[in-house]
């Protein structure tokens, strides 16, 4: 896969253990110049005053950190890379001001969902970091935000029966034929 300038800024978006950072990684090893922006890093940066981003009260935090998501994947975009932006862009609450800050730059812009079960996420987890890092009920209300998206359904990808190879590989088809656009 070749960057254009007519190439999107794909957001790689779905719940917590549904593999988003494994699948960007492999669609940045595909391509000769590309960047993946795990958002998550941009939480960290915030040393004082953090607030964990799933906590209602983290609203204005999250929509800073997203913003300046947003500003690098601009930037990196306009060089000409490929630009993934890994991370929970939740459409009622992030995707619209991402996705305009992006247009507003001259961007196009790709949304990719990756949908599998709760209980395949919460697994893979519970896999990666021992022990759940939120609760339960915190991962199941994100994981619910992406249960049921509208017009966005569209731009789901489902992995239950899929490796995260063949899931790259459908981002990829659907990234070229413009069917992720939003």
């Amino acid at each position: 896969m070749l960057a254009s300038p007519d190439t999107p800024v794909l957001i790689l978006t779905g719940p917590s253990g549904v593999g988003k950072t494994t699948v960007a990684g492999l669609l940045a090893e595909r391509t000769e110049r590309a960047v993946h922006l795990e958002a998550d890093v941009f939480f960290r940066f915030v040393r004082s005053g953090y607030v964990e981003p799933w906590k209602p009260e983290s609203h204005d935090q999250n929509r800073l950190v997203m913003e300046i998501v947003g500003a690098a994947a601009a930037s990196y975009a306009k060089a000409g890379y490929l630009t993934i932006v890994d991370g929970i862009v939740i459409p009622r609450w992030f995707l619209d001001p991402l996705r305009e800050m992006l247009q507003d730059a001259g961007l196009a812009v790709a949304y990719a969902v990756i949908r599998a079960p709760l209980s395949v996420c919460t697994e893979r987890v519970r896999a990666r970091e021992g022990d759940l890092p939120l609760d339960s009920a915190a991962l199941e209300g994100i994981w619910a935000q992406f249960a049921d998206l509208g017009e966005l359904e569209r731009n789901v990808v489902d992995v239950s029966a899929s490796g995260p190879e063949q899931v790259a590989d459908a981002i990829a088809r659907r990234l070229d034929d413009g069917s992720l656009s939003v």
